[in-house]
C-alpha cells in the first residue's frame, strides 16, 4: 500500500512539474522541498527505466516518451481527484468556488440575471463566470459547467439541451415598406442582409430547394459579432437580420422587428439539432455545487424560454 501511495505521489509531482515547467514551482504547490520532489521523480524514472524529463538550469522539458506518459497519467490523476472530491462532498452542502463558462450573448442576456437569484439561494458558492464565444472543449476550459451554442459535442461530457438556437429572419416595418416583404427564398437576392459573425465566420442564409441546400444570402450591408449593433441597424430599417428567437423576442414583442414568413424556410445550419447546451462532466454532477448549478440553470431556462 505504501509503495502505491509513493508512486501516486510521484505521478502527481511529475504532472505538476510538466504543468508549471519548474521543479521549484511544482514543489511549492505541494509545500515540499524541490530536492525531495526531484528525488521522487527520479525514482519514478528509474522504476520505468526511461527518462521522462530533460533537465537544464532554466527549463524542464518533456522527452518524447515523457510527453506520451504525461498524456496518459494526467487524465488518470484528474479523474482520481474528481472522484475524491465526489466522495468528500457527497453529503456536504453546496459551497466553494464554482467555475462557469458561457457564450457572451447568452451569458449577458440570460445567465447572469439567473445567477443573481442563484447567489441568493446558495450564498456559500463563489461564482467565477467567464464569458467567451471561442470554441473550446469543457476539459480545456478548466470549468465546472459550460454553456455552448451549436451541436451536442462529441466529448466525454453530459450535454443537456437548454433551448433551441435556430436563427430566424426578421426586419423592421420601415424596411419592409421600403424594400417589400420577401415571401420566397430566391427573392432575398434583391434585399439587404445584416450578418452575425460567429467564431467560424458570418452566418450564411441557407435553404433546402428541391432536396439540395443552397446559399440564398442577401447582399451584405453589415457583418459583425456585435449582435446588438446589428439589431439596432435592423430596427432602423437597414436590412434583414437572422438571430435566434431568444435574442429577437423582446424586439418582436415591442413591434420593433417582425418575423418573416419565407418559403422554403431559410436557416443558418443544415442540422436540426442546433441548440444551446449545458455541459458538465458526469462524475462531477454529484459534487453539491455542480449539481445545484446544473439543476437550477436547466430548470429556470427551460421554464422561461420554452423554445
Amino acid at each position: 500500500m505504501e509503495n502505491r501511495l509513493d508512486q501516486l505521489k510521484a505521478l502527481k509531482y511529475f504532472v505538476a512539474v510538466v504543468e508549471t515547467g519548474s521543479f521549484t514551482k511544482a514543489a511549492a504547490r505541494f509545500s515540499v522541498p524541490p530536492s525531495s520532489l526531484s528525488r521522487r521523480i527520479a525514482d519514478l524514472e528509474s522504476s520505468l527505466g526511461s527518462n521522462l524529463l530533460k533537465r537544464s538550469t532554466r527549463v524542464v522539458n518533456l522527452t518524447e516518451i515523457g510527453r506520451e506518459y504525461y498524456n496518459q497519467v494526467s487524465k488518470t490523476i484528474t479523474e482520481l481527484e474528481n472522484s475524491n472530491e465526489v466522495v468528500r462532498s457527497y453529503q456536504a452542502k453546496p459551497m466553494g468556488q464554482l467555475r462557469i463558462s458561457s457564450m457572451v450573448g447568452f451569458g449577458e442576456k440570460i445567465l447572469l440575471p439567473l445567477l443573481d437569484e442563484f447567489n441568493n439561494l446558495y450564498p456559500d458558492i463563489i461564482l467565477d463566470v467567464h464569458l467567451s464565444d471561442q470554441l473550446s472543449t469543457l476539459g480545456h476550459d478548466d470549468v465546472d459547467v459550460a454553456i455552448r451554442g451549436g451541436y451536442a459535442p462529441n466529448e466525454r461530457v453530459i450535454a443537456q439541451r437548454l433551448m433551441g438556437n435556430q436563427f430566424l429572419p426578421a426586419a423592421s416595418a420601415s424596411y419592409l415598406t421600403r424594400m417589400g416583404t420577401p415571401r420566397n427564398a430566391m427573392q432575398l437576392q434583391d434585399h439587404k442582409g445584416l450578418y452575425y459573425r460567429t467564431p467560424t465566420g458570418p452566418t450564411a442564409w441557407l435553404c433546402d430547394l428541391d432536396g439540395q441546400w443552397q446559399d440564398v444570402s442577401a447582399p451584405a450591408v453589415a457583418i459583425s459579432n456585435g449582435g446588438y449593433w446589428l439589431i439596432d441597424k435592423a430596427i432602423k430599417g437597414e436590412g434583414i437580420i437572422m438571430l435566434p428567437r431568444w435574442i429577437l423576442q423582446p424586439y418582436l414583442d415591442r413591434g420593433e422587428l417582425q418575423l418573416l414568413d419565407i418559403h422554403p424556410p431559410i436557416t443558418t445550419t443544415q442540422n436540426p439539432a442546433f441548440a444551446i447546451y449545458l455541459l458538465y462532466q458526469k462524475q462531477r454532477y454529484h459534487v453539491p455545487k455542480v449539481k445545484a448549478a446544473v439543476d437550477f440553470i436547466t430548470t429556470r431556462v427551460k421554464h422561461q424560454y420554452p423554445y
